[in-house]
């Protein structure tokens, strides 16, 4: 098997290398390290890269741009074709977006589509995995009815324990311009699949997240949190008096659900990809464990105003990929999570 995976060097695709590394015959990563260019030097990938190198046997690095359509596919035509195709490169910031909107759109929806068109011309037949984002519902979320909890919003109905389904409308409510472009590339990768018959899949993440995560301000939720906490500083909630929730899910869990596609792959499937109701806290939730984990005091700052299109409370419901994949299941517990986390950071922060 040939595996191909974008943004390598970043959280999920530098966990695909290192788990296909051992299952696979190649495994080709093209990462140009623009996460650097978008957040600044606590943003660069560098680091995992040269880990990449020095732990895997079987990975080749390109630095390329998925915006540059012909480079791309040279390197198809020199390296192909591939079994597995993964696409986890992406600008992944809202607030970045509304910043820098051509970059943004340039790279999530252009990015995409040229390595569905160009899968299309070298490698057909190969199994497309697209990592979307749970950004294409926008706020409609927030629409669902809510209770206020000591520490976390929560479902007040019933059948909404498990969190949002697919059936969740895309449009009619507002994105970010970030979510506005990942919609674009998610209905493109569907598109690829259902009206060329390519084995396409999009996976809607909630918060993705793991030790291998450069997570800033911007993007990476408890990486930040983590990483703010250990280093003395202050973190600042955005609105919804932190009580806003997310659902967690560990990269290896991520690469696992990987694996069962390939095993057993389908044509402009869309599935939400999270940590489930298990593995789902509130910022305030986060900043108790964290505490607990450390021993030091969590030092923040409350701003009232929301970020743009934010959830106030989102779980994956995971009903559909199970039912799909019975052998898939969460195995990272949020726990497992936060002490892989505040380990991998201690080490770097000392580097």
């Amino acid at each position: 098997m040939n595996v191909f995976v974008t943004g390598s060097s970043g959280l999920i695709g530098s966990e695909l290398v290192t788990f296909f590394d051992s299952r696979a015959a190649r495994v080709i990563g093209v990462d140009n390290n623009m996460r650097a260019d978008f957040f600044g030097p606590e943003g660069d990938t560098t680091w995992n890269l040269q880990r990449l190198r020095q732990s895997t046997r079987r990975f080749s690095h390109h630095s390329l741009d998925i915006r540059d359509r012909g480079g791309l596919s040279d390197l198809f035509k020199r390296e192909g074709p591939f079994d597995l195709i993964v696409h986890c490169a992406a600008q992944p910031s809202h607030d970045l977006a509304a910043h820098r909107p051509f970059d943004d759109f340039d790279v999530n929806a252009t990015g995409t589509f040229n390595v569905l068109e160009i899968t299309r011309q070298h490698c057909p037949e190969a199994v497309c995995v697209f990592m979307s984002t749970n950004k294409v519902y926008g706020d409609a979320p927030n629409e669902l009815l809510l209770k206020e909890l000591d520490r976390r919003w929560d479902y007040a109905r019933p059948e909404d324990y498990q969190g949002v389904t697919e059936a969740m409308r895309i449009d009619r409510s507002k994105h970010s311009i970030f979510g506005a472009s990942k919609v674009a590339a998610d209905v493109v990768t569907q598109e690829y699949g259902r009206y060329f018959g390519m084995k396409t899949h999009c996976l809607r993440g909630g918060c993705l997240t793991g030790p291998n995560h450069s997570g800033v301000e911007l993007h990476g939720f408890l990486s930040y949190l983590v990483k703010t906490q250990l280093s003395g500083k202050i973190y600042r909630i955005h609105g919804y008096k932190g009580k806003q929730v997310r659902d967690n899910i560990h990269s290896f869990d991520v690469a696992r659900a990987i694996e069962e596609i390939y095993a057993n792959p389908r044509c402009g499937e869309v599935y939400n990809m999270g940590g489930g109701r298990a593995n789902s806290c509130s910022i305030l939730e986060a900043f108790d464990i964290v505490e607990e984990l450390t021993g030091k005091k969590m030092q923040y700052e409350y701003l009232d105003q929301p970020r743009v299109g934010d959830h106030i409370c989102y779980i994956s419901d995971l009903t559909s990929f199970q039912k799909h994949y019975p052998k898939w299941s969460v195995t990272k517990s949020l726990d497992d999570v936060f002490r892989e986390m505040i380990s991998a950071w201690n080490v770097r922060l000392h580097e």
